[in-house]
């Protein structure tokens, strides 16, 4: 499956939980570390645990290997590892705190197409 694919369905399981702030960024020029970053927030710890679980259960229905998470005790930060895409679940307050959108700030956004069929 293609990565652009990964990052279109790890958004909608975001979006079917609430995330809030949906942004991908292509790293491919910019860090070694992942392909892609899909960033969001949520507003509670409780929040940031479901959108995990959402993004792992949407890769599991589709065979997509999930290498680990990271995260889901505290839920302040939660990533998803899935490979060439890095999945970064905040809080709301981390997410001010760290500001990975600034950190990247060099790498091109990548459109999301939440809610469209096809």
């Amino acid at each position: 499956m293609e990565n652009n694919e990964v990052i279109q369905i790890a958004a909608e399981a975001c979006d079917d939980i609430r995330a809030e702030d949906i942004i991908a960024l292509d790293m491919n020029q910019v860090s070694l570390v992942a392909d892609y970053f899909l960033i969001c927030h949520g507003n509670t710890e409780r929040q940031v645990q479901a959108i995990a679980r959402s993004i792992k259960q949407a890769m599991d229905e589709r065979d997509i290997p999930v290498g680990r998470i990271e995260g889901m005790e505290q839920g302040r930060w939660v990533l998803v590892d899935t490979g060439d895409v890095l999945c970064h679940i905040f809080h709301k307050d981390e997410r001010n705190y760290y500001n990975l959108e600034r950190l990247w700030g060099d790498a091109a956004r990548v459109p999301l197409h939440i809610g469209e069929e096809g």
